[in-house]
């Protein structure tokens, strides 16, 4: 034992600047990925009275969203076949040529289009870095990561809209993409001078009918989460074209995954009982936190009287409760290398939170919705990062680009669901109650939209205003009620998770596994 620590030492002496460079790097690619559309966001209403082309602005969003979710699989499955590094450092690239073509656009339709090449590439970030770490870190020493991750995305939560804002102020709309490209830059310089994986060469091909079936399965149902209710009735049909051919095409998926040489998602994958739970998680865990960052906002504004020009500090008690609990729960797991308490107890805090927050109504102080929103953001602490920890802990190692991937992509297509459906429910409410209380002239507030802006909520008279805030708090009501229940099932899942023992856990690996990071990683 004593030969193993000291022949060790000197490679550890090494080990700790070299993987906190590739760290920084990741966390700067990640905050990359998680910025942009909240920035992109802010500036919207700016890009707009340049460009023009009001009735295509949704576009700019889903466009990205569309790629994004699209590509995300296909960059997992690239990095297990030909290199992660490679394909890791591809995808920056093409994410920040789509930011500074973004920036150039003329018009909305270029506009539109650069942001496809953009969520092209955003779509292998976030695939990358979860990848790299899972082949940096062995997972019992993973869990120390789990704070720093948490704290990139609480920040690009609660700063996104507050530099976003101020950057199209000072600088102009155009810097919400230009920024990228300095950050962008740095990260690759650090990948490429410090990041060293073994190289790979797969001799069977990309999937290529595989990618394309479930590139057509994805983007049918983020069109109908995103179109649902608000370009298209749900019964529409336009609608049941695109449910029925996602369902096509998902399907033919699955079956050809059967008979491919190289899957696009291998489905022996799903065997493990616990990845499978940990995707249910991850999906649902999405669904309950994009809905949470979208009304919770809206109701403050709307009923509290908050300014919107702080609506990222206004989820500062979620967001922040978030990131505590996170790098408690990862100390806490590399310390003693167990983790079910953490989705069984976030599953329930979840649960009570999305509840707690369900019972606000006009009434409720700032103070009081705080601490419900802590409660929510303690539960979703325990889970974002131990769902990813857990489900790469589930499969090989030649499989964690794909399980990183997939993780990642149930999470995204959470918060499609989560968005449109609370959405939908949010906006039949508020219309409702509007119709009840405010007659003829509160049916015509809401008519167009649901959602009225500060500059719209003023300008209506008192009784109106009165009704309205009524609406919202009834809406966010049934949002969170929703929210509460799809939360009971991620927490029926928690109890079946099967607490496997963390690769590099255990009293006589720790010394070997301590090395383990730089049998990947060269010394610098």
């Amino acid at each position: 034992m004593a030969d193993t620590q000291t022949a060790a030492e000197p490679e550890d002496d090494k080990q700790p600047r070299s993987v906190r460079v590739v760290l920084l790097a990741l966390m700067v690619t990640m905050m990359l990925a998680m910025l942009d559309n909240m920035i992109v966001g802010t500036a919207m209403p700016t890009i707009v009275g340049e460009l023009g082309g009001l009735e295509h602005l949704a576009w700019v969003v889903t466009a990205y969203t569309l790629a994004t979710a699209a590509s995300t699989p296909l960059w997992g499955k690239i990095g297990d076949m030909y290199g992660r590094k490679g394909a890791f450092m591809s995808s920056i690239v093409l994410f920040l040529i789509g930011s500074a073509l973004s920036g150039m656009a003329q018009d909305m339709g270029q506009l539109i289009g650069f942001r496809a090449v953009q969520g092209l590439g955003a779509g292998g970030l976030m695939v990358g870095v979860m990848a790299i770490i899972g082949d940096l870190i062995p997972p019992r020493e993973r869990g120390k990561y789990q704070g720093m991750m948490a704290g990139v995305m609480a920040l690009a939560m609660i700063g996104g809209p507050l530099v976003g804002g101020t950057i199209t102020d000072h600088w102009g709309w155009r810097w919400a993409f230009y920024i990228n490209l300095p950050l962008g830059v740095v990260a690759l310089a650090a990948i490429s001078a410090v990041l060293h994986l073994p190289k790979k060469r797969a001799e069977a091909r990309i999937d290529y009918l595989g990618a394309g079936l479930l590139t057509v399965g994805i983007t049918a149902i983020v069109l109908v989460t995103t179109w649902g209710g608000t370009e298209y009735a749900w019964s529409s049909a336009r609608i049941m074209e695109l449910i029925g051919i996602g369902v096509a095409a998902l399907i033919g998926f699955v079956f050809w995954q059967t008979k491919a040489a190289e899957p696009v998602v291998p489905l022996h994958i799903f065997r493990s009982r616990n990845f499978t739970l940990m995707s249910l998680i991850g999906f649902i865990t999405g669904f309950v936190m994009f809905g949470a960052t979208l009304f919770l906002p809206l109701y403050q504004q709307s009923v509290q009287g908050a300014s919107a020009t702080n609506s990222g500090l206004l989820l500062l008690p979620m967001l922040g409760a978030m990131l505590v609990t996170s790098m408690v729960a990862g100390r806490v797991t590399t310390n003693t290398g167990r983790y079910k308490v953490f989705p069984v107890v976030g599953g329930a805090l979840m649960v009570v939170g999305l509840y707690l927050l369900s019972l606000m109504d006009t009434d409720t102080s700032r103070v009081t919705s705080g601490v419900y929103m802590a409660v929510v953001g303690l539960g979703m602490g325990c889970l974002m990062q131990i769902t990813m920890l857990v489900a790469q802990n589930s499969v090989e190692m030649k499989d964690m680009g794909v399980a990183s991937s997939s993780t990642t992509l149930f999470r995204t297509l959470g918060s499609s669901f989560g968005v449109a459906i609370m959405g939908a429910l949010f906006n039949n409410r508020v219309q409702d109650v509007m119709a009840e209380r405010g007659g003829a002239i509160g049916a015509k507030v809401t008519e167009s939209s649901a959602q009225l802006d500060a500059a719209s909520l003023a300008k209506l008279p008192d009784a109106a205003r009165e009704a309205y805030q009524h609406a919202v708090s009834a809406g966010t009501h049934s949002a969170f009620l929703l929210g509460a229940v799809v939360a009971v099932v991620a927490l029926v899942a928690a109890v079946f998770v099967k607490e496997v023992p963390l690769k590099g856990a255990g009293p006589k690996e720790e010394t070997e596994e301590a090395a383990a990071p730089m049998q990947v990683v060269e010394a610098v």
